[in-house]
């Protein structure tokens, strides 16, 4: 007859186990056995133990074999140390405020789930992260967790799309693409392609695109220009959205400058060590003037050269009102 203690110490041996098994590609069976502080053959019959409650634990034999923890079928219970635990309870609530439609109730769920069984400790931890952080209301279109999925799938199995895409005017119109990246910019997806019937590369907001036929032929992809797919991507959404696009170079290392960049202000690539080349824009020179004068670097304009007579001007302005403030507090003459 089994004795209590004997099922608790079973239990406690095959959560020990589950948790070695991640730590390495493979284990032997002595090398388990010796952790444990068992037999093999108790090592087996726990693996086997293992495989009855939905993990799929492979084992090859001879010399250079052993165990090694695989995917199953169906999600079995999982083991979080206590960051892993606290990065997926971020990533819940992150989730929950998203801009994919219909992950919201989901990430809710599994947040209940996930501070149902949280210790104490952690517990503490995710309400004070629940307390602390605070989402600004989302002001981009939400976008359907299927079509992501299916879009991503295309993506990775390299095969094409078929797709009905609704334009800015309302217009929609059918395309035939080879799905390169989804990329995500702000608040908005992007799904960066190479258009078949145009014959060239084409960026397309996912929540204005309906998929028609899945699972189309294969296709070999094609180097993205530039080799980078976000820097095409949001130069390519800024080119359509900027009455005024700019290109200009700012003589700070591009790692110092993308610190002070929102994902949508620009395309930024290095120029050199000390160096980077920005393709930015605005509704007006004026605007994309006082944009790069708050970065607090300088600037050397590359395109169009009317904008170097617009900071010009700002400059001569800001100076006026330098010499004004002096005035105003005695400097000057007789001071």
């Amino acid at each position: 007859m089994r004795h209590d203690g004997d099922v608790l110490d079973t239990s406690v041996r095959l959560l020990r186990l589950l948790a070695l098994l991640p730590v390495r590609a493979s284990w032997s069976g002595p090398e388990l056995a010796d952790r444990l502080g068992v037999t093999t053959r108790t090592v087996r019959n726990d693996v086997e133990r293992l495989r009855l409650l939905g993990y799929e634990v492979r084992s090859s034999p001879g010399a250079a074999g052993g165990y090694r923890l695989g995917s199953g079928a169906a999600l079995p219970p999982l083991l979080l140390d206590d960051e892993e635990a606290t990065v997926v309870a971020v990533a819940l609530r992150a989730a929950a405020t998203g801009s994919i439609a219909g992950v919201e109730e989901v990430a809710a769920r599994a947040l209940v789930k996930l501070d149902t069984v949280l210790p104490a400790r952690l517990r503490v931890r995710a309400d004070a992260l629940r307390a602390a952080v605070a989402s600004a209301p989302g002001g981009g279109p939400a976008v359907g967790a299927q079509v992501l999925a299916d879009v991503a799938a295309a993506v990775a199995a390299r095969t094409g799309l078929r797709l009905d895409y609704r334009a800015h005017d309302g217009t929609t119109t059918s395309r035939a693409v080879e799905p390169h990246r989804l990329v995500h910019v702000g608040r908005r997806w992007y799904l960066l392609a190479f258009d078949l019937d145009r014959d060239d590369w084409r960026t397309f907001r996912v929540d204005r695109l309906t998929l028609r036929t899945p699972g189309g032929p294969r296709f070999v992809p094609r180097p993205v220009p530039g080799g980078d797919a976000v820097a095409h991507v949001v130069r390519g959404v800024g080119s359509a959205a900027w009455a005024r696009p700019v290109r200009v170079r700012l003589h700070a290392p591009a790692g110092v400058v993308a610190e002070r960049l929102s994902p949508v202000a620009g395309a930024l690539a290095d120029d050199g060590p000390d160096a980077c080349v920005l393709e930015t824009g605005g509704t007006s020179l004026a605007q994309v003037a006082g944009f790069l004068l708050s970065l607090d670097v300088d600037v050397t304009v590359l395109d169009p050269p009317e904008l170097a007579t617009v900071l010009a001007r700002l400059g001569a302005r800001g100076a006026r009102a330098g010499r004004a403030h002096g005035h105003e507090h005695g400097e000057g003459e007789g001071a």
